[in-house]
């Protein structure tokens, strides 16, 4: 568990023992941030910050969704980030808030092992390194957790344009025929829509909850507002963005599909068509063939005029298919 005192004369790292001293001054604010669950951490939810049982069980478990608490002097804020995976998965990076009038706790909730813990500090460590360098001096807590928020959704952001990179690359092979193996084509491209459409999901629903703060006035009037309204129309830019993609890949996935069709079609036509030449040729080989070779000696005449039979019927279908525009 991290402790930090933010004041006008910057940041500062403190010890846990300190934090019921820094709560009781007047000036500053505290930020602590809890990394792991640990048992320090849920003391320090229920005797210091008096936290309600139902966040602090919230904030040590995985939620699927995002939401918004608001309790008698904190609201509960929960939040996702997008972190790619091993085969398209996209893994949900939890960020969970305790928003008081001086101080924020910042948990972060279950990591999946298979990816690396320092994906759930990128927020903190953006938001501390402009603490440290001068550039962020909020004076409350909402304005601490707004630049945190301005944080996650920067990486959403950078994420989507990562994802827009593979979206163009796809549409080029597509549109200039360079697909190689079809089957790991369709799945790259499956893998990059469910990309774009997950982190369009946790944008509209992160828009959603703080749609909800902005109702409730969270932050009060004046500025805690304006943060507000301006959060809610990040994440409406977000998903706009994300779903705008997600939209064009579509029509790239339907033209390849339409494109792969057709040619099945016409594979499909042509394999009609032959099979159209040669059933009569065969049938009528087969028949006659058999009442020819039962001679004692080949008959060179009935086998002249059966060849001649056969090429004028091959002629014959291939002129009617050629009219019927089969080939």
């Amino acid at each position: 568990m991290d402790v930090r005192f933010v004041s006008d004369d910057g940041v500062r790292s403190c010890a846990a023992t300190e934090l019921k001293e820094l709560l009781d001054r007047p000036d500053g604010l505290v930020w602590v941030d809890i990394p792991t669950w640990d048992d320090q951490a849920h003391d320090t939810l229920t005797t210091v910050f008096d936290c309600h049982p139902l966040a602090v069980r919230d904030s040590k478990n995985r939620n699927q969704v995002p939401k918004v608490h608001r309790y008698v002097d904190q609201l509960f804020v929960v939040l996702h980030a997008p972190q790619s995976g091993a085969h398209g998965h996209v893994h949900y990076v939890e960020l969970d808030q305790f928003i008081g009038a001086r101080y924020l706790v910042t948990v972060h909730g279950p990591v999946n092992p298979a990816i690396d813990p320092s994906t759930a500090m990128v927020e903190v460590n953006v938001v501390l390194s402009r603490l440290e360098s001068g550039k962020l001096r909020p004076g409350t807590a909402f304005e601490l957790s707004f630049a945190l928020l301005a944080a996650l959704t920067a990486r959403m952001r950078a994420y989507t344009a990562e994802l827009t990179k593979d979206v163009w690359k796809l549409e080029q092979q597509v549109t200039g025929g360079h697909l190689g193996d079809p089957e790991t084509f369709l799945d790259e491209m499956f893998r990059v829509r469910h990309g774009l459409l997950t982190v369009g999901t946790m944008a509209a629903l992160s828009g959603e909850v703080y749609g909800r703060m902005v109702t409730i006035e969270a932050f009060g009037a004046g500025k805690g507002q304006d943060l507000l309204l301006d959060a809610v129309d990040q994440f409406q830019h977000l998903t706009v963005m994300a779903r705008g993609q997600k939209d064009y890949l579509q029509g790239t996935i339907e033209f390849y599909q339409a494109r792969t069709n057709t040619k099945m079609t016409i594979a499909a036509e042509r394999l009609a068509v032959i099979a159209a030449v040669t059933l009569p040729i065969t049938a009528l080989s087969s028949i006659i063939g058999m009442n020819v070779i039962v001679n004692e000696r080949t008959q060179w005449p009935a086998v002249a005029v059966i060849v001649l039979v056969m090429l004028a019927m091959s002629g014959a279908l291939l002129v009617w298919a050629k009219r019927k525009g089969w080939f």
